[in-house]
Parts: structure tokens; sequence; C-alpha cells
């Protein structure tokens, strides 16, 4: 059974200067640069008949033009608890909208709606054990964050393997943004 999801390819370069923000935070497994995405919908552990129907239907998608990506700050999921550490993507009507697609094309396959609020990032570090404390020390030191764009050229359908998460993720099939 896959795992899957659909995102955002970071590229190289773009991967480079976020990596630039890796180390001095105890209890964090850093994810590696070539493994650097913007998951757009969730689909999770599926058998292959589903995987092929989700392959299909993504090709259905409207047309759309390339669009910009910025990375704008730092920030963490997890509250008291902290989970990750992850550079927050602008939520520009664009990127809103191409989420918005993904999900309603996923459920016409029969998948149940995502639960969670769209927040596009990247994750830098999955946390373990990490203190809230120590990890808003990370935070403040790097509060100024220079941002980052890009252009998107295509949403790629990804798979990993079961693990802990963060990869090594597989792009299976790509839809060119035009």
């Amino acid at each position: 059974m896959p795992r899957l999801f659909t995102g955002l390819e970071i590229p190289p370069e773009v991967a480079l200067q976020l990596s630039a923000h890796r180390g001095g935070l105890p209890g964090a497994r850093w994810i590696d640069p070539e493994n650097y995405h913007i998951t757009l919908r969730f689909i999770g552990d599926v058998d292959h008949a589903v995987a092929r129907d989700v392959f299909s239907i993504l090709g259905e998608r409207r047309a759309r033009a390339p669009l910009t990506v910025t990375f704008d700050r730092l920030g963490s999921f997890g509250g008291e608890r902290p989970r990750v550490v992850f550079a927050q993507a602008v939520a520009t009507p664009e990127l809103q909208e191409l989420h918005a697609e993904q999900e309603r094309l996923v459920r016409r396959v029969g998948l149940p709606p995502e639960k969670r609020k769209f927040h596009p990032h990247v994750t830098l570090a999955r946390l373990r054990d990490a203190s809230a404390i120590d990890v808003a020390g990370y935070l403040a030191m790097r509060g100024h964050f220079p941002k980052i764009s890009f252009t998107a050229k295509r949403i790629a359908l990804f798979s990993s393997r079961d693990s802990v998460g963060g990869g090594p993720y597989v792009i299976e099939a790509a839809y060119p943004l035009s």
C-alpha cells in the first residue's frame, strides 16, 4: 500500500537557503533538504486501485499559471508539546485555491475530507522531546527571517515509505502548471 500526498517541490537553491536554519535545537531530527516540499493534500495509505484513481483524477485539474511561493517566517506546531519546526509559506489566494482544488479532486475518488486546516509550510525538523522553551529560544534567535521566493511550476504526486516521517519521498507523477 503506497502512502501518497500531493505537493509542491522546493527548488534546490531554495532548499539550500532553508537548510541554513538547521541546527541548534536539542531533540530535533532535521529533514534532508532534498525532501523539502509543501504538502497540498495528504492522501495517506491507500491500495493500488485508489492510487491509480488519484493518479488519474489529478490529471483533470484546471489549467493554471505557475505561482509564486514566498516563505516569510519560521514557526512550530504543537504549542506546549512542539512536534515540528517549519518555514511558513504565505497563504496567497492562488495557493489556497490550488489546495482547495486538490481537496475536491481527491474527494471525488471517495477519500474522506482532510480534517486539518491548510497551513502551507516546509517541515525543517521533527521534534522528539524538545521543550517549548528550547523551541521558543530557537525561533527567537532566528527572528530575522529573510523572505525567500520561488516559482512553482508543477504539482507532484509523492509517495513515501511507512516511517516516522521526513522522507525519502518519490515523485510518482508530475502535473505542470501552465
